[in-house]
């Protein structure tokens, strides 16, 4: 089975740090990935703001309502051009990890970004000096997650830097660290050329589990559509991706694993769930 859980943002969208947590304690998810700048409207996390009691707050009413926090979201640009601008988003993803502890969550997590500073799609994120980039990026904040003894988690996606399963096994491999996890979504990784192909979908997916399972700590779950080259998200079930060769993999190698629902909504998230787990039990490995 999967324990699933859900981004607090898509909850209750933005307000104070206990109204939004009892919110999410109302409607019963015990898992959450929390961004607390997407979330809190009385938390500075802003570089330079994060604090001790800031973390000790927090972390105290998560516990208070029985609430984990499976990602610390923080979700950074490492391949950002601008040298100045990427060290600063280092240094905010270093801020994130020294607290990561108090909030009681099991890792920091971040995509990989694009070589633009407004995150638009262009050739250079594919080229070799990027990944160098980005992979420069990571070094830094490696040095302060293995000196902290906290988690990072680095999640692929198809436009982005780390676009493939190739690719992320050789970001394993570089950046040589016990203490690097990926969180897969495996709707991410899905290429346009793909959306309708059920058994090239389930060739990406296997490929993936077979580079790197043991290295995938927590999903994403969705679903999406294509337009043009744009994904575009949808709930379970009402998109492009099969599912089969995901649970397969999941039961496999990680039962009980965490998955984060991405854009449900309160009214969906337990109609998604009950959906995700019908796919789970229909394409287990018995």
């Amino acid at each position: 089975m999967i324990q699933f859980g859900m981004r607090v943002h898509d909850i209750c969208g933005k307000g104070t740090v206990t109204g939004v947590l009892d919110k999410v304690q109302e409607l019963g998810v015990h898992y959450v990935q929390l961004a607390m700048s997407k979330s809190f409207s009385d938390a500075d996390t802003s570089v330079g703001h994060y604090n001790a009691g800031l973390g000790d707050f927090v972390g105290e009413e998560l516990l208070k309502r029985n609430i984990h926090v499976s990602i610390l979201g923080c979700y950074i640009n490492p391949a950002h051009p601008d040298e100045e601008k990427r060290m600063r988003e280092v240094q905010r993803f270093i801020e994130h990890l020294k607290y990561c502890k108090r909030i009681g969550a099991d890792m920091v997590g971040t995509e990989t970004g694009r070589a633009d500073a407004d995150m638009k799609i262009v050739p250079e994120t594919y080229t070799e000096e990027n990944y160098l980039r980005v992979l420069d990026s990571f070094k830094r904040i490696r040095e302060a997650a293995e000196k902290l003894g906290v988690m990072v988690g680095v999640e692929g996606v198809f436009n982005h830097t780390i676009h493939s399963p190739e690719l992320m096994r050789r970001f394993l491999d570089d950046i040589d660290s016990v203490n690097f996890d990926v969180i897969l979504d495996s709707v991410n990784l899905i290429t346009p050329d793909l959306e309708n192909d059920p058994d090239g979908q389930n060739a990406l997916i296997k490929k993936a589990f077979d580079l790197y399972g043991d290295r995938i700590s927590t999903l994403h779950l969705k679903d999406g559509v294509f337009e043009g080259n744009d994904q575009r998200f949808r709930h379970p079930g009402e998109g492009f991706f099969n599912y089969e060769e995901l649970m397969r993999q999941v039961s496999l190698w990680k039962p009980y694993i965490v998955g984060t629902l991405e854009n449900s909504t309160p009214e969906r998230y337990y109609d998604d769930c009950r959906y995700l787990q019908e796919q789970y039990d229909r394409f287990k490995v018995k």
